[in-house]
């Protein structure tokens, strides 16, 4: 018995580890499952079948809202990034600056805000801009600024947590060897912060191309991305095709951490090796001794 207690007090932890994550990916196991079912019954499996991933193929609207999605992803993770590095070198390099707190603030307030505020705000400032000037019309470019919003925010404190551990020597150490501050910016800071970046862009890609709601404000007549378009199936009642599409992107974003994790992982085993070979003394050359 008391043996038995031990070991439970050793494993509680991978337990309830294991627990978690049963939790959280045993649905996606029957999505995946279900997507190759034969049928469009729910929860039961009656065969193996690809008609579900034809039916995607030939339906044009997933088809249309997916590449809607990606394009909107993909600059929404390019100007989050480029505006999250910004703010968060200004927010760490320059620690005293009128308004320096009220920044602080806006960039953070996405973070905490609902969505739902988010959106709705977004659509009155859209509309009344709209109205003022005559642009934007409610679309792709409104969809992009709402994403970029919400996107520049997680950028920011991920850039931001690795800009506070950067060693500053170096560089002081390259503006003493000449380099200006914008040479310095390029040519060792943006370098040293490149992981953070690419973790950065790879957030805000994905949180662009998973949102719902600010999208239902911000999208106008005929711009719907894939999330739309999934939820308003899901509503209808159950479409295989949606476990389809589910399927290929749950595949397609697990190879590319896969593969982003393999890199990471070989880089840094290699900067190890030139770091030991960098720092290892040189074999000195010793000849037998012989009198002269």
């Amino acid at each position: 018995m008391k043996n038995l207690l031990r070991f439970a007090e050793r494993n509680v932890g991978r337990l309830w580890l294991g627990l978690v994550y049963l939790f959280l990916y045993i649905p996606l196991f029957f999505l995946i499952v279900f997507s190759f079912n034969s049928t469009r019954q729910d929860g039961v499996f009656t065969g193996f079948s690809l008609r579900w991933y034809q039916a995607l193929l030939s339906d044009s609207r997933l088809v249309d809202g997916f590449f809607l999605s990606l394009r909107v992803a993909l600059i929404t993770g390019t100007l989050s990034v480029v505006l999250g590095c910004f703010a968060a070198f200004v927010l760490v390099r320059y620690r005293r600056f009128s308004g320096r707190t009220l920044f602080y603030g806006l960039v953070n307030a996405p973070l905490v805000m609902p969505e739902v505020i988010i959106g709705l705000s977004l659509l009155l400032l859209m509309v009344a801009v709209q109205r003022a000037v005559g642009w934007p019309d409610r679309g792709f470019i409104t969809i992009v600024m709402g994403h970029t919003l919400l996107g520049m925010a997680y950028a920011t404190v991920v850039i931001q947590s690795r800009l506070s551990e950067m060693d500053r020597a170096i560089e002081e150490a390259a503006m003493d060897l000449g380099c200006r501050p914008m040479q310095v910016f390029f040519l060792v800071t943006l370098p040293n912060i490149t992981p953070s970046l690419v973790s950065a862009w790879l957030l805000a890609f994905t949180l662009s191309f998973d949102d719902v709601v600010i999208s239902e404000f911000l999208s106008g007549p005929g711009v719907t991305t894939l999330p739309q378009v999934i939820f308003s199936y899901a509503r209808r009642g159950v479409n295989p095709s949606i476990y389809a599409a589910a399927t290929i992107l749950i595949t397609v974003v697990s190879l590319g951490i896969i593969s982003y994790s393999i890199y990471m992982l070989r880089r840094q085993k290699r900067l190890v090796r030139e770091i030991s070979a960098a720092i290892q003394p040189e074999p000195t050359l010793s000849g037998p001794a012989g009198a002269g």
